[in-house]
């Protein structure tokens, strides 16, 4: 959402002093104030939802130049690797202090380092009237740099977390309940549920239009969160587009991993050429974000634009390598991985045709693989790996772990994914899949 925002602006309310605000939100930039909800009137009366800069958690609202409630969590948020679900309950009406503003995530409570609670009867500026109502920016700055789905706001109704999603039997992990029984009241509303639409998805047509920017669709969800590139620890450049985009490096073998990784199954990924120089391929989990990946890290291809031969880095100590002929390295054109965990064997096309002859559905036969046994060779969890080039201009990769998109840009024309996971632009090889965490199940 970097740029982007949305807003609304409020009727009559049900109530000014109740109210449920809930989303999820998986987040790609940390230790910069991260601002999710808002509504900013001037500088004496205003509402937030965000992240600070430390990447704890705050709920604050300021009626005529005083801060009646203000909640900052005392954990920090800094998982890029999956979503978050936020519920903000505020019912002013209440006898205890305490009972007047609660904030959950994940299904628990937060602790809090600081709180000041609503006085009895306050009122919020986020349930009054004629009020703009804002998602994904704080005063034409702080713009949120993240994933929201499932954004739910109740007037008049204040409801638990228990509401909006439950603890899995079985992984004991919290999930999304994706048609929660909730009265909406005059003001409340249901956006981004399915895909980028901000056309309200209750009875109340409370729609949001985009203030700024462009909001992009994306298969990433609460409900099967896709691979991106791990933001807590790359190794140098910037990251953009959701985590999908690597670029601005300043130095040369820059590099990140994904943040999911492969132990057993089949899984298909892509990459798009925007750059001159790169390196891609897959390492093991704790080897990316050092300095020199043809030293440390275990195995990636290396292009140059323009060349016609590919380098196979396959290093346990740095000093193995080999050079293939293959089609001519240019920018725009776009690079596949497939790798099989269960027979330890990764396959790279380009454009759709794959180096070596590779089949990737050959098993245990591992026809064409450019590398095998990638466990026994480096150990650990294997991830996606990319890498700025040795020399020459550096500015963007784009990825597609199944999104549909490379950058902003949606793939041409998808190809056949008998799995129904992800969206690519060339065929998904049989019994393949994309790197999602329902990838990682099936």
């Amino acid at each position: 959402m970097a740029s982007t925002y949305l807003q609304r602006t409020t009727s009559t309310p049900t109530s000014d002093k109740k109210g449920t605000i809930s989303f999820w939100i998986k987040r790609n930039k940390l230790s910069s104030d991260q601002h999710m909800a808002n509504i900013y009137v001037d500088g004496s009366n205003r509402f937030m939802i965000k992240f600070q800069s430390d990447d704890s958690f705050v709920l604050y609202n300021q009626n005529s130049g005083t801060g009646n409630m203000y909640l900052e969590s005392s954990q920090k948020f800094r998982d890029v690797s999956s979503f978050y679900h936020v519920v903000c309950k505020i019912d002013t009406t209440q006898s205890t202090a305490s009972n007047r503003a609660k904030v959950y995530i994940n299904g628990s409570e937060i602790s809090y380092a600081a709180t000041t609670y609503p006085n009895q009867n306050d009122t919020i500026q986020w349930f009054q009237a004629s009020k703009n109502q804002q998602f994904g920016q704080y005063n034409s700055s702080n713009y949120l740099d993240a994933v929201m789905s499932h954004v739910h706001y109740t007037d008049g109704y204040a409801y638990d977390a228990s509401t909006f999603g439950s603890t899995d039997s079985v992984t004991g992990q919290w999930k999304i309940n994706t048609s929660p029984s909730i009265t909406m009241g005059n003001n409340g509303f249901t956006i981004l549920k399915d895909g980028n639409t901000i056309t309200d998805q209750s009875s109340n047509s409370n729609n949001f239009t985009v203030g700024g920017g462009t909001l992009t669709k994306t298969e990433d969800s609460p409900s099967n969160v896709f691979c991106t590139w791990n933001a807590i620890n790359p190794f140098g450049g910037t990251l953009t587009n959701g985590n999908l985009t690597v670029g601005n490096s300043s130095s040369y073998n820059h590099n990140v991993q994904g943040s999911l990784g492969m132990e057993k199954g089949k899984f298909y990924w892509e990459y798009k050429m925007t750059n001159t120089h790169g390196q891609f391929g897959v390492c093991e989990n704790c080897k990316a974000g050092q300095a020199d990946p043809q030293s440390n890290i275990g195995f990636y291809f290396l292009y140059n634009n323009g060349n016609t031969t590919g380098t196979i880095f396959n290093n346990v100590s740095g000093s193995s390598s080999s050079t293939i002929t293959v089609s001519a390295f240019a920018n725009g054109m776009i690079l596949g991985c497939a790798y099989d965990a269960d027979n330890e064997a990764l396959y790279i096309h380009q454009n759709g045709t794959y180096v070596t002859s590779g089949d990737p559905t050959s098993g245990a036969s591992k026809t064409g693989a450019i590398i095998t046994n990638l466990r026994a060779r480096y150990g650990g969890t294997i991830v996606p790996l990319l890498a700025f080039g040795t020399s020459g201009a550096r500015t963007n990769f784009d990825a597609n772990f199944g999104n549909g998109y490379f950058g902003t840009t949606a793939v041409a024309s998808a190809g056949s994914n008998a799995s129904g996971n992800g969206i690519f632009e060339y065929n998904v090889p049989t019994g393949y899949t994309a790197l999602s965490t329902k990838g990682l199940n099936l």
